[in-house]
């Protein structure tokens, strides 16, 4: 080692060591175990009664948290509650009549009302199996429940208990007549023409058995489900018809993800997911018509555009694409209250198309009614996915439907009259919509929206068919709010870029103030200035105006270096005005910022919060604009905030890692050093659910995957490179990052280092192992941006 080689070693270790001492913060301190934090509420519900919010909270410092409760008549109050009280609170749950005077739940196996003027509770039925899903019919004197897989109903007046269904899972077993032996026919045959009493025996025998057989009564109707499992069932209103989902999850290959370090000392394997494109789930939607005792299954095979091709089959002239019969998913019945009609939701499992049709019950047929198509996938808040239909019901009037759809760009609240087929917009704008509610009183709509900003949610009322909104939040961030049962009061989980959640409640008035009920802060944690990131906005290359969350450091401490942090997909948003999910990050970039670094945190092209467009961008190209929007950040800090060019790293987990590798393996003229933690590696080495949505299918579609796998740009890797992954990744498989280590290793790239966790899953949960990774990534950034 020479002389001046030692020095600028020194040099450098010095100045690293200088920089790390000039914060409050440090890494063991801010990945330590979140309880140094404080406690913060969350899983708020009220009681029946309207008289008490409760919520998971760990006031006492317990090793998990535990059920809270705040009277509202003594708000100050904060009261743990025992796990033997805990099951008998009477939880806001159930299913109300229609004048809202009753509702019908359950509690594991006992049937219970409960009557809302009296407050009182009382138990109906006691059954040998779990109740699921108790309704009231139209005719309110008899409630249906499901239990065991088929449907009951009770009549409130007589106490008569009836089962409309005989459904069993697996095959029906039939007798099978013996099969006798050419040999054995002829000796019988011989021997009953030879002995005439043997042969009048023999004949009393079978006429007594046919005389047996025409007196026998029919036996019950039996539907046998195979392989199949049976889910969503509800008896129609008029209790003639019983609607389940036949679910078949088919057979797949699972991974197998090795655990090195089990407690039997033994090394076990997981068997975990399978890969994208091996997906054989078969749903469809069954009818058991009680008249007829008969199933039959809900067709399909008329929906219009049942057989459209995608258009991605334009960019393989070469192979022969059939138009046939796509496969779908079919959600349960939704029934109008009077039991008239019913209507049902269906995706295609191409992610193409979602289409809402009103269900001849006797037949099973179905009529169109609104066609949403989108070439690239269908989703969107209250859109729904697979078997769930998202925000999709009835109103009062029994011909309205009401459901969200993204027509416009943005996932917002539509009605539509099944009579006659017209359709309208409840809301509109470039903001989105979620969780849509009916009032009790059945005049108003409530909702949550993002209209006040994309970084903002609040809670709004509506009148029932349409109109103005009438805010009812308004503190600065996310509102979260849960409405109690009389809808008098908001309890509203409240939180703001620097404040974590905080549990507030109002009355249900826009002019009320909302008053904080938990303080959970740790002294040691609110000693700490954290800063409140700015919001801005920056232009990318194809003129789109990007969101991103800003850490600007002191004049005196800037150091010209900047960190972009990429948030993880699975559509989420992270530029926005409440308290982030990654909450170690946002503290790790106030400990950067400390350290003088720029730091930004981009809502890249594929994340939640702006619309159809933007969460589409990345459609057959991952790894396209939501790369370029993180070049384009690098590019505004150097011309904006004096960053050097030569001195910006990127980081982040899972699809942040994925960004990161083909950052440092496409953009590395852009990028000096990245860490890439738990990364996808190979798209298709991923899930089916997420993956398929926007590369489509391996097999069909290799172009999407080719162009969107780090694995293949490999050869591009100039700057340093750190890979952390957990073991026991039953997500991200650890194979993920083998294979690229594998292919690393094969270019004879040295400018990199892998660290493993044989602890963790995707998400770390050991402070030892977060506490090593950001010690790592830190050290990385410090090492190779702060050097001259």
């Amino acid at each position: 080692m020479t002389k001046s080689f030692f020095l600028s070693l020194l040099f450098s270790v010095l100045f690293i060591n200088l920089f790390a001492q000039q914060s409050e913060l440090s890494v063991e301190k801010i990945m330590q175990d979140p309880k140094w934090m404080g406690t913060f509420p969350s899983n708020v519900k009220w009681d029946q009664n309207s008289s008490g919010i409760y919520f998971n909270y760990n006031k006492d410092a317990d090793p998990a948290d535990s059920l809270y409760r705040i009277h509202l008549a003594a708000p100050k109050k904060i009261e743990k509650i025992s796990w033997t009280e805990e099951k008998e609170i009477d939880f806001a749950r159930g299913t109300y009549n229609k004048s809202k005077s009753k509702k019908i739940y359950s509690k594991g196996n006992i049937l219970i009302i409960f009557d809302i003027k009296s407050g009182k509770e009382t138990e109906l039925l006691q059954f040998p199996q779990n109740i699921g899903r108790p309704s009231f019919l139209a005719n309110e004197d008899w409630v249906a429940f499901e239990a065991d897989n088929n449907a009951y109903i009770y009549s409130l007046d007589s106490g008569i208990l009836k089962k409309l269904t005989q459904i069993k899972s697996g095959e029906e077993s039939k007798k099978k007549d013996p099969k006798t032996s050419d040999k054995a026919a002829y000796l019988e045959a011989e021997n009953l023409k030879l002995l005439s009493v043997v042969k009048e025996r023999e004949d009393k025998k079978e006429m007594t058995k046919e005389i047996r057989e025409a007196r026998k009564e029919k036996e019950a109707y039996t539907y046998y489900t195979g392989d199949s499992q049976v889910s969503s069932l509800q008896v129609s209103p008029d209790a003639k018809y019983v609607t389940f989902t036949l679910f078949n999850r088919g057979k797949s290959d699972a991974t197998i993800v090795p655990n090195y370090i089990d407690a039997s000392s033994y090394t076990r394997d997981l068997n975990t997911r399978s890969k994208v494109g091996d997906d054989e789930m078969k749903v469809e939607l069954a009818i058991y018509n009680i008249e007829k005792d008969t199933v039959y299954k809900v067709q399909t095979n008329t929906l219009p555009g049942i057989k459209d091709l995608p258009d991605y089959v334009k960019d393989y002239p070469d192979k022969e694409w059939e138009a046939k019969e796509r496969q779908v998913i079919t959600s349960q019945a939704y029934f109008s209250d009077n039991g008239q009609y019913a209507i049902v939701n269906v995706r295609s499992k191409d992610n193409k198309d979602r289409w809402i049709a009103k269900l001849d019950l006797s037949t099973g047929e179905l009529s169109i009614l609104d066609r949403q198509r989108d070439e690239a996938w269908i989703a969107g808040p209250g859109i729904g996915w697979s078997m769930g239909g998202g925000t999709l019901g009835w109103l009062p009037d029994n011909k309205h439907i009401y459901f969200q759809s993204e027509a416009t760009g943005y996932s917002h609240l539509y009605l539509l009259d099944v009579t006659n087929g017209k359709k309208k917009a409840l809301t509109s704008g470039n903001f989105e919509v979620f969780d849509p509610f009916i009032s009790k009183d059945q005049k108003s709509w409530y909702l949550t929206t993002s209209e006040v900003g994309p970084g903002e949610r609040h809670f709004y009322k509506m009148p029932l068919m349409g109109g103005k909104m009438e805010q009812l939040t308004s503190m600065t961030g996310n509102n979260d709010v849960t409405l109690s049962p009389d809808e008098k009061y908001m309890a509203i989980l409240y939180s703001y870029s620097n404040q974590p959640w905080e549990l507030y409640y109002k009355k249900n008035s826009a002019k009320a103030e909302a008053v904080q009920l938990t303080s959970g802060q740790s002294d040691v944690f609110k000693s700490y200035n954290w800063r409140d990131p700015q919001l801005i906005t920056f232009k990318a290359e194809d003129g789109a105006q990007v969101p991103a969350r800003l850490y600007v450091p002191e004049a005196s401490v800037k150091n010209n270096a900047a960190v972009i942090f990429v948030h993880g997909a699975g559509y989420l948003q992270n530029a926005h005005k409440w308290w982030s999910s990654y909450f170690r990050e946002y503290m790790f970039h106030n400990l950067l910022t400390d350290l003088g670094y720029t730091v930004i945190d981009i809502d890249y092209r594929g994340s939640a919060g702006y619309g159809r467009d933007w969460r589409t961008g990345i459609y057959r190209h991952m790894g396209g604009k939501d790369l370029s929007d993180q070049v384009d950040g690098a590019k505004y800090l150097v011309d904006n905030y004096g960053i050097d060019k030569n001195k910006i790293g990127i980081y982040g987990g899972s699809y942040g890692g994925f960004i990161t590798l083909m950052a440092l393996f496409n953009e590395a003229d852009t990028f000096t050093s990245g860490a890439a933690l738990r990364s996808v590696t190979d798209w298709a080495h991923y899930n089916h659910g997420y993956t398929s949505n926007i590369l489509n299918e391996p097999f069909n579609d290799p172009i999407a995957y080719e162009r969107s796998s780090p694995i293949y740009f490999a050869e591009g890797l100039k700057g340093n490179l750190l890979i952390a992954h957990g073991m026991v990744d039953v997500n991200v498989h650890f194979q993920d990052v083998v294979r690229l280590a594998q292919r690393l290793i094969e270019l004879g790239k040295e400018n990199w280092e892998m660290a493993v966790y044989p602890a963790e899953d995707h998400g770390f949960v050991e402070p030892s192992s977060w506490t090593d990774e950001y010690k790592r990534i830190l050290k990385l950034f410090n090492s190779t941006l702060l050097e001259d």
